[in-house]
């Protein structure tokens, strides 16, 4: 089997999936939201609506209560809150959609990360009686950093201000500003109401003064790009498969899955970390060779050489390798209970590879208020975002997260109970103005 260049790009180019996240403070209303989306583009099964009719209808309510269509967990139908990410597919004829919908409270701003880490586009709620709030700014701040391309800010309970656009237009204005100067690159603001369904699926016929897009034409409608052929190839191998049988003597083969980019037979890569070439002699995918394989399938990679290639190890073009460090330098998103601290001892695991590592210098904290940044925190707490230097035991192959999202990124764990500690994006933040203080190498670390 022969797959041009051209033919994966036309493949590319006809996908049409769309992932995005939904963020908001407390009460906003994303389930909600989510709900009406679902809902009025018919996108709910009969017996999937007849159950949140009955659940509401328990709890004495008249009409169907459609955030009831995510928050599927006991304790949040009875609190009345999202706690866990919530993952919906659904379509139109004219676009596919994977949704996170996430959780409101600063306490489960971890989940927020978890959802908006693989999305393309973040839908922000904010409450048009409320207007931004530090929880809206945190969220603009982990969307931003994340590298989010498209955010839209969907001003939600218009109804309740009587659907004035010196409301919307005021929280608009606040809001953009301060997204913008985080970085993002696209801001798109919508008044909206979820529960009544004004400018969800249909224009609403209460606010004539807005001409802009509904929440789902412009989920359909938005640029995204598909184009991973001209990312950076990389490969983080997962499994090495010896078959050793009478029929397969001598197959030696590395499985994974390619996190970015293409791969093609006869390409000579490098593995990484120890920096030994080969070229690649065959691709398998579904039991069949193929000439080229691109992001995210999962496939298998035969070289032209035995070399010691083992998990954690990772295969990239020679030509376009990265470089190999054992100090890292990221922003991270801080997710546990517990604190993180200079001097502190953690596994760091990027793809497939996991190594030990020390927290060497956490150089600043952002403040989000006023975006500054606070020098010398010491530590870092539950949903702060701050810069670290962390020095690993052995070198790791880390591109930026401007870069790459999939091999720019990595988690921080507890080595003692394997609780995640912090999400990391290598490279430059956002907002970081300060250099990162040179690290001292006499200071008697042990790797």
């Amino acid at each position: 089997m022969s797959t041009s260049t051209e033919q994966l790009s036309d493949q590319l180019a006809a996908t049409t999936l769309l992932r995005f996240a939904t963020a908001g403070s407390v009460d906003d209303g994303k389930s909600t939201l989510v709900g009406r989306l679902l809902h009025d583009s018919k996108s709910v099964l009969a017996d999937q609506l007849e159950a949140v009719e009955h659940a509401s209808r328990s709890r004495g309510q008249e009409a169907p209560d459609l955030a009831l269509l995510t928050d599927g967990l006991r304790a949040e139908r009875e609190q009345g809150i999202t706690i866990d990410v919530a993952y919906r597919y659904f379509a139109t004829p004219r676009r596919r959609f994977i949704l996170a919908d996430t959780p409101g409270h600063v306490q489960y701003t971890r989940n927020m990360v978890t959802g908006a880490s693989t999305a393309e586009l973040a839908v922000v709620l904010v409450d048009a009686r409320n207007g931004v709030v530090e929880q809206t700014r945190r969220h603009a701040a982990v969307a931003a950093l994340l590298r989010v391309p498209h955010v839209v800010l969907a001003v939600n309970k218009m109804d309740l201000v009587d659907y004035r656009e010196s409301v919307f237009a005021a929280i608009a204005e606040e809001f953009t500003t301060y997204a913008s100067e985080l970085g993002v690159p696209e801001i798109t603001a919508i008044p909206i109401s979820a529960l009544a369904g004004d400018n969800v699926v249909e224009p609403s016929a209460n606010m004539d003064w807005y001409g802009g897009p509904t929440v789902l034409e412009h989920l359909e409608t938005v640029p995204v790009s598909h184009d991973l052929t001209a990312c950076h190839a990389r490969f983080p191998v997962q499994y090495v498969i010896r078959p050793q049988t009478a029929e397969h003597p001598d197959y030696r083969g590395y499985a994974g899955q390619i996190a970015a980019g293409a791969f093609r037979v006869g390409e000579e890569i490098t593995v990484l970390p120890s920096g030994k070439k080969s070229t690649i002699t065959a691709i398998d995918a579904l039991g069949e060779s193929v000439d080229i394989a691109w992001a995210p399938q999962s496939v298998t990679i035969r070289l032209a050489d035995d070399i010691d290639i083992s998990r954690g190890d990772l295969l990239a073009p020679s030509g376009d390798a990265p470089a190999t460090s054992q100090d890292v330098e990221a922003t991270v998103c801080h997710v546990a209970d517990q604190p993180l601290a200079v001097g502190q001892r953690v596994l760091l695991k990027h793809t497939t590879r996991t190594v030990k590592a020390i927290v060497k210098d956490i150089p600043s904290r952002l403040t989000l208020d006023d975006l500054s940044q606070h020098p010398n925190p010491g530590q870092l707490v539950a949903n702060d975002i701050g810069r670290v230097v962390v020095r690993t035991a052995e070198p790791l192959a880390l591109d930026a997260y401007a870069d790459s999202r999939r091999t720019g990124s990595f988690l921080l764990i507890d080595p003692a109970d394997g609780t995640t500690l912090a999400a990391g994006m290598a490279g430059e933040s956002f907002a970081t103005t300060k250099a990162v203080a040179a690290v001292d190498e006499e200071e008697g670390w042990d790797f």
